[in-house]
């Protein structure tokens, strides 16, 4: 990475004040980048999904998978949970999407509670094992919500053997003008359900996956408490890789629990942070860190810079450890301040092996939280930052009265925040797939075939708030 002559002020950046400069290129299709990284995180496309309580669960671990990327389970999951978390995301398949499923004789109004639990939007009917019909949206448009589903339910479907490619299940789909096929086995039980896009983006992705080649799933742990014992249990349970995480990752505490768990020899990547500095960066390291966490008070919940004064703008923050990670030979991943699909492009060039996300990806179908729709029509989902009032209510509930009290005086974060639903991009998998375009054609802006020689490549420059302005579109015209 490299900035334009007399482009580097001396003071720091945030994404909204960087460009990439075009280079010289024969990188002639996007599809020809590499989007894999070596952070031995094991994801072909560099997205995590941030451990919040509103954004990572077990659909948004096994769909995002799936596409390559992986899933942080939060640090306040109880071990059973998380160990159950973790087998189910194992059990899922690499190409099919999990089907929401519903006996025949169940109400109409509990599928139409359940359909948007998936992107797919539809509940499978189920006799037996064996698929009898699908309900979508409009099966359910103007009935009975104390309607059975056997009486609604489309019995005239797609079914297809869970063997046939994806490309032969796109092609059944496109000859019958339908939009989902039901997938069974040889024994005619459901297995799983496909779209036309997911067939599709079968052929796009790959799919992040361990050695028995199940998906990958990562968890996280705080700094307080018997943190080996939990990262042990986390581990065996199959977590693929551990976060040690806290808000102030440059402290003490922080590198005596990190060096617990290191000494314990678990056979996993170690993800620790957050910092901002070099410094950070290299005691993170040296305590057995081979993942760095990257950002303070960026995020779209986190209320700490205007609460502390303390943080640092982004950009900066992610090139200086990105530096001083390459030369202990460790990673690091960009923690936050993500808008925009050029704001992941510019983490990468700055050196992030991956770029972590949160909000961003709450308000979607895959996120824990219920479906909701505004007076106006609009759907979204709630929201809240991991040290806000709410979150500490939830980690501090066997405390005493007092101690909880005590605690809910102190909030870095907001505790309830609407994340639209994006008509356009309501699911994650639609948020990927813009995010990974925009990348790719980042990458074959600057002459890039993967991340490495993006951030080699890379040549930056400093823009006014209008130069940003004006490379935003004008969608209602002039």
């Amino acid at each position: 990475m490299q900035f334009l002559p007399g482009h580097q002020p001396p003071y720091d950046l945030t994404y909204d004040d960087i460009f990439l400069v075009p280079n010289r290129t024969d990188v002639a299709s996007r599809f020809d980048v590499d989007l894999s990284t070596t952070d031995g995180s094991g994801t072909t496309i560099p997205i995590v999904v941030a451990n919040m309580t509103a954004v990572a669960g077990r659909r948004m671990a096994e769909t995002v998978a799936r596409r390559g990327g992986i899933v942080v389970l939060p640090q306040d999951l109880p071990i059973s949970a998380a160990s159950d978390t973790i087998a189910f995301v194992k059990s899922r398949s690499l190409t099919a999407d999990t089907p929401v499923t519903l006996d025949p004789e169940r109400s109409v109004s509990e599928a139409v509670a359940l359909m948007h639990k998936r992107a797919h939007g539809a509940v499978v009917v189920v006799e037996a094992g064996r698929p009898v019909g699908v309900v979508t949206e409009s099966s359910c448009a103007d009935v009975d919500r104390f309607a059975r589903l056997r009486d609604v339910a489309v019995t005239d479907f797609v079914q297809a053997p869970a063997s046939l490619s994806p490309r032969e299940i796109f092609d059944l789909l496109d000859a019958a003008h339908a939009d989902l096929a039901v997938l069974t086995g040889a024994d005619g039980t459901l297995t799983g359900v496909m779209t036309r896009t997911g067939a599709i983006r079968a052929g796009i992705y790959q799919p992040n996956i361990d050695q028995r080649e199940q998906l990958r799933i990562a968890a996280a742990v705080g700094i307080n408490g018997d943190i080996a014992a939990k990262s042990k249990s986390l581990v065996d349970a199959g977590a693929d890789l551990l976060v040690i995480d806290t808000a102030h990752g440059h402290q003490t505490k922080m590198l005596e629990a990190l060096r617990a768990v290191s000494d314990l020899g678990l056979g996993v990547p170690l993800a620790a942070g957050n910092v901002v500095s070099a410094q950070g960066t290299r005691d993170l390291a040296e305590a057995g860190a081979t993942i760095i966490k990257v950002g303070v008070g960026p995020g779209a919940m986190c209320t700490t810079r205007m609460m502390t004064g303390v943080g640092r703008p982004q950009f900066s923050a992610v090139a200086e450890c990105a530096s001083a990670a390459k030369e202990l030979g460790v990673s690091i991943w960009a923690d936050g301040g993500v808008r925009h699909p050029r704001d992941v492009a510019l983490a990468l060039a700055a050196g992030a092996a991956n770029v972590m996300i949160g909000s961003w990806f709450a308000g979607t179908y895959e996120s824990p939280g219920d479906l909701r729709v505004d007076r106006d029509g609009n759907a979204y989902k709630e929201s809240f930052g991991m040290a806000s009032k709410r979150a500490v209510a939830a980690r501090t509930a066997t405390d005493s009265g007092f101690d909880r009290a005590r605690k809910a005086l102190f909030e870095e974060g907001i505790s309830s925040s609407r994340m639209r639903l994006d008509p356009e991009r309501p699911g994650v998998e639609d948020l990927i797939d813009h995010i990974c375009s925009g990348v790719r054609s980042a990458c074959t802006y600057a002459g890039a075939r993967s991340l490495a020689e993006l951030h080699d490549k890379a040549v930056l420059g400093v823009q006014s708030a209008a130069g940003f302005a004006e490379g935003r579109p004008l969608p209602s015209g002039w």
